[in-house]
């Protein structure tokens, strides 16, 4: 009995080891995660405290003045103020508001930058995705992308269902319940209950590690950002990063693309989703 229950005071503390790595995807996600040492001087802790405190004062003050804005149908004054937020750090929320006052003010190209913003934080948003099609049918060049096949729609499907911090934490529950089957296949009498526990925790194990790679990936697309709108009225995309390229085609405002160069100066080099590719100047696009 004592060396079964010295393997898996040993097997727990390896495991907890292994899974510590996940630590860094979380302190990545989480914007407000702040290292402190033991011995910072007491007054400098409360200085920063009263700080944080007022800081969080005063962008509820700002979000609640937006909102009445909004109410009000000033929207241009709305957007004002939503951006000052903005600058305090990202919230869906706050993205999905100023695209809801673009879309209001018929600017559809800035309506469908801020959903975009808002759908990167928080990709499994229905209203996002709603507001952001709906945004979509009024503009006016329709692409129609390439073919996918099954299993990649069903992937990205379900790599879009949540934000990093869901699967980091789907993850972390996931891990927590293959240790306790783990310790139901050690510790339990009953063959059929040790079958499941281990049986359970296997499949567990799965789970954690699908649960991490789809919030790397989602991690990792946050913070590339290499997808754009198009943001003037129209754009000819050229052959050559030079005005003396040849045309290819023209793009309107409101365009989705992806970013594929950026070492040119001034111009950028783009794809769509039918394929196409070419490149336009930096300053028509904005990137999401």
């Amino acid at each position: 009995m004592k060396t079964r229950l010295v393997y898996i005071l040993s097997f727990l503390l390896f495991s907890f080891d292994a899974y510590s790595q996940t630590d860094s995807i979380t302190s990545n996600v989480q914007d407000s995660a702040v290292v402190q040492s033991d011995k910072q001087d007491k007054t400098v802790k409360s200085s920063s405290s009263a700080a944080t405190h007022d800081n969080a004062v005063s962008a509820e003050n700002l979000k609640n003045k937006a909102d009445k804005l909004y109410s009000s149908e000033k929207y241009a004054e709305a957007i004002d103020v939503y951006k000052q937020l903005t600058v305090k750090g990202e919230s869906s929320d706050i993205y999905y508001n100023l695209g809801n006052c673009y879309y209001r003010l018929d600017d559809i190209a800035n309506s469908i930058l801020w959903y975009e913003r808002a759908l990167l934080l928080s990709p499994g948003d229905s209203d996002i995705r709603f507001n952001l099609q709906l945004a979509r049918t009024k503009t006016i060049d329709k692409i129609v992308p390439e073919e996918e096949i099954f299993f990649s729609r069903w992937y990205h499907s379900l790599l879009n269902m949540m934000s990093v911090t869901a699967w980091v934490w789907v993850g972390i529950v996931c891990f927590a319940l293959a240790l306790a089957g783990f310790l139901l296949f050690f510790l339990s009498p009953n063959i059929v209950v040790r079958k499941s526990g281990f049986y359970g925790a296997i499949l567990l194990c799965f789970l954690t590690v699908f649960s991490n790679v789809f919030a790397y990936q989602q991690k990792t697309r946050k913070e590339n950002r290499d997808t754009a709108i198009v943001m003037q009225n129209s754009v000819v995309v050229k052959s050559t990063p030079a005005d003396a390229g040849t045309d290819l085609f023209l793009l309107h405002s409101g365009t989705f693309l992806e970013i594929i160069d950026m070492t040119m100066k001034d111009w950028c080099q783009i794809r769509l989703s039918d394929g196409k590719e070419g490149w336009v100047p930096t300053s028509s696009i904005e990137k999401i």
